[in-house]
């Protein structure tokens, strides 16, 4: 028998094969040869070319660290170290050359100040959980800059691009590089080359399974409390906390970035994984909710010194809009890297502000005409008050309530529509689905409907709300914890065991992700004959098929297995047929969105990908 050198590597071909085994000598071994951990190295190249190079990651880092210490340092400060009542001029200081109060006399001294924060045992627990957290975050921090010195030496050397150059480098002529200098460095040593699918693979292997959970609605954010109806909730700490449970805290079920433990791919133990997955969630569940406290404090002193300065300036901030994180779950196609999904989202937020705004609501307008003029009549006397004499402003509460004026008629403003809003719906729906691709059945014929437009602001929500959902998370998320993960254990190792496959080269993957409409595509989108997948095996509003069309038009080189690729060429076919479609609504979307140009996106009315999109919603 030959001996095999430990250092030779596999590729996919089958056993048997006389190009199965692949030797690189000892000498002719690059820098960049055998990456053990691939998931990671590769989510670091994407990292670095997000965050514009090196150098304006490392300057990120160092500023988000000292966010935490004066945001931490500053509240402190004002609890203990300043005398609110010479402040607010309850108590009045004598000066030897001046009747002024300035500043610095509102500050305590310093041994004052000290026997004040130890006095206070909460200011201490806050102090010490902060400060262990910031020393986490140093030694996470420095690990990262060492990590990334070594990304930047694999661009400048391996790839051939300098930081300056990345700031204009598209991610697909990254990836481009990459799929090149893996025939030479071997970057993997399980496969000779290198696909673009491998790569979004391991960026993206464990956000392809959220992203599926919440398609097949395995994580709870849907709920019905009395009252309300059904709402949504989803806010990063709740993100946060599900990612710990499931794919990289202590009792996961990975045992690696890309591995999956072998017990869960058993069916024999599933429910006593079920208990044990249970029982995780219930421990997590109480240390939320005894750090609620802390983490509660740290998000309203957080928010406060975040949007405080932009309400002032802004004060019509908190009613805007903004795709909520669950809309950017729901809305994400499989393989959809972020800058992808931000990119065709953004694409959607004028007609989805149009369309928001397109409802009115007859009694509010008239309520908002009035406030608006109530509130703007002492407005404008204070303001002409003041510019006459600017002593006006030193009167006690003056400049208070011209705030408070100035920002109710903003907001009552903002709630009067534009007399020359045309409500069309309809249209609108459509422009929006182009982008966001993902529309509910029942949205169909129903645009118009109130109904449709109180489910679609939950994709599309206030920033007001956005914010106070955050606010609200840390005494929320233990209970949804609690109460309502826990009861989905069974059906989440389910899940995991069923739609888990091992991909030579590549580990465990999401089997949605493989992106194979015969195994989990719609039947009303395929042939007849053409998929083998039951209800429970289909991906829900046809993600399947559609995350394999994006996928191939930002890919346009990549060569889909058969089955896959006689989908797309029957899809484009099917497209050209109906290239004549309601050239009266197009005229209307095509009018709507020149009114401007950022809405614009080449061949984005005419041609295969939008039409194609178009056949998954005929009806709408």
């Amino acid at each position: 028998m030959a001996h095999l050198d430990p250092e030779a590597y596999y590729s996919d071909s089958p056993p048997g094969d006389e190009n199965l085994l692949v030797h690189v000598p000892e000498g002719a071994k690059s820098q960049w040869h055998h990456i053990e951990n691939l998931d990671l190295f590769f989510q670091r190249v994407y990292n670095l070319h997000q965050k514009n190079g090196f150098t304006c990651m490392l300057l990120g880092d160092i500023f988000k660290l000292g966010q935490l210490l004066f945001v931490v340092g500053f509240t402190v400060f004002l609890v203990n170290c300043v005398d609110y009542d010479i402040l607010f001029a309850n108590t009045y200081v004598k000066h030897a050359n001046s009747s002024k109060v300035t500043l610095p006399d509102a500050f305590l001294p310093t041994d004052v100040c000290s026997s004040h924060i130890r006095d206070n045992t909460f200011v201490i627990f806050v102090l010490v959980i902060s400060g262990m957290f910031w020393l986490h975050r140093l030694f996470k921090f420095i690990y990262n800059i060492c990590c990334y010195w070594e990304i930047r030496s694999f661009y400048t050397s391996a790839l051939k691009m300098t930081m300056s150059e990345l700031s204009y480098a598209t991610w697909q002529e990254v990836q481009a590089r990459i799929m090149e200098i893996q025939k030479e460095h071997q970057i993997c040593i399980y496969k000779k080359e290198v696909t673009e699918l491998d790569i979004y693979h391991r960026i993206l292997r464990l956000k392809n399974y959220t992203v599926a959970m919440v398609n097949k609605s395995l994580l709870p954010v849907r709920f019905r409390p009395p009252l309300l109806g059904e709402i949504v909730f989803y806010t990063c700490g709740l993100k946060y906390n599900f990612e710990l449970i499931l794919f990289w805290g202590i009792g996961s079920l990975f045992e690696n970035e890309w591995s999956l433990k072998k017990e869960y791919k058993k069916v024999g133990n599933r429910l006593e994984l079920a208990d044990k997955l249970a029982s995780r969630i219930l421990l997590i569940g109480i240390a939320n909710l005894l750090l609620c406290p802390v983490i509660m404090v740290w998000q309203i002193i957080y928010a406060f010194f975040s949007y405080t300065g932009v309400i002032m300036r802004q004060p019509g901030f908190l009613g805007a809009r903004c795709w909520s994180l669950y809309a950017q779950c729901y809305l994400r196609h499989f393989n959809e890297l972020d800058h992808e999904l931000m990119s065709r989202l953004r694409k959607a937020d004028l007609a989805s502000y149009r369309y928001m705004n397109s409802f009115q609501f007859p009694l509010l307008i008239v309520v908002a005409r009035n406030v608006a003029f109530f509130a703007g009549a002492p407005l404008a006397v204070l303001v002409a008050l003041t510019l006459y004499d600017k002593d006006v402003v030193a009167v006690e509460h003056v400049l208070t309530a011209i705030t408070l004026l100035g920002l109710c008629v903003t907001v009552c403003i903002s709630l009067i529509p534009d007399k020359h809003t045309v409500f069309c719906p309809k249209q609108l729906l459509r422009l929006i689905q182009a982008h966001v691709n993902y529309i509910p059945n029942h949205w169909q014929g129903n645009a118009h409907r109130h109904e449709t437009r109180n489910q679609f602001s939950q994709l599309f929500q206030y920033k007001a709300v956005l914010i106070l959902e955050e606010l609200i998370s840390p005494v929320v998320t233990p209970f949804i914890l609690i109460f309502h993960l826990r009861r989905n254990s069974l059906d989440i190792i389910d899940f995991f065991r069923n739609f888990t496959v091992e991909v030579v080269g590549l580990g465990d993957t999401c089997s949605f992700a493989q992106m194979d409409v015969r195994q989990h595509g719609h039947a009303a989108c395929m042939s007849t004959g053409k998929t083998e997948a039951s209800f429970y095996q289909q991906a829900e509003d046809r993600k399947t098929e559609l995350s394999l069309m994006h996928f191939a038009i930002a890919n346009p080189q990549w060569q889909p297995p058969h089955e896959s690729k006689h989908f797309i060429c029957q899809l484009k076919e099917r497209a050209q047929r109906e290239v004549n479609w309601d050239l009266a609504d197009q005229h209307t979307i095509t009018s709507l969105s020149q009114s401007d140009p950022r809405s614009l996106n080449g061949n984005f009315f005419i041609g295969p990908p939008t039409l194609a999109y178009r056949h998954f919603w005929p009806g709408l």
